[in-house]
């Protein structure tokens, strides 16, 4: 995976900002070809093309068939970051959304989620019903308004960015040209 590549190449330290992609979208999700269809846009052809940039990279990607609001997957992403071993949990999600189509809108698939990469299940259902990371999502939202986000994933680093699925040189160059990171 690009990231872990770029942090066994630089000396650098990585910080996950979350974006609010469609945050309109209801917890019971919509479907994808609806979503498409009402931008104009080839559903098999979408798909066709992510699944391309998804193997080009190594990533297992499946045909779903729905889109989910991702809100408290990103506050439960917040919550297993200031977990030991939290970081796990963005694989998951990933893989849960992703690959398996599952609603991560819901408290309790997210939960099992949690409980997949061995963090407490009970302690997460209480993080997301009781909303706790509600403000540093927030604060993650404003950032990515700040830096002019328009879609994920996006890098950003000395105040230049790159966004969508670019290749690991595209990254890689703006670490060392923009930013001015140093090789391990």
């Amino acid at each position: 995976m690009r990231i872990e590549k770029l942090k066994n190449t630089f000396n650098i330290d990585v910080k996950l900002v979350h974006f609010p992609l469609h945050p309109e979208t209801p917890q019971e999700g919509n479907s994808v070809a609806e979503m498409y269809a009402k931008r104009g846009m080839d559903p098999k052809a979408m798909y066709d093309r992510m699944k391309g940039l998804m193997d080009g990279e190594g990533l297992p990607y499946g045909q779903r068939a729905n889109t989910y609001n991702s809100r408290r997957a990103q506050e439960l992403g917040k919550w297993a970051d200031t977990q030991p071993g939290g970081e796990a949990i963005h694989d998951a999600l990933y893989k849960a959304y992703f690959v398996d189509n599952h609603n991560i809108a819901e408290i309790d698939i997210l939960v099992g989620i949690a409980e997949s990469v061995g963090l407490p299940g009970e302690e997460a259902r209480k993080v997301l019903e009781e909303g706790r990371f509600k403000e540093a999502v927030d604060a993650d939202w404003e950032k990515s308004r700040q830096y002019g986000v328009t879609g994920v994933p996006t890098f950003v680093a000395g105040g230049h960015g790159v966004v969508g699925a670019q290749p690991y040189e595209a990254i890689a160059h703006l670490l060392t040209n923009e930013a001015g990171a140093e090789p391990r």
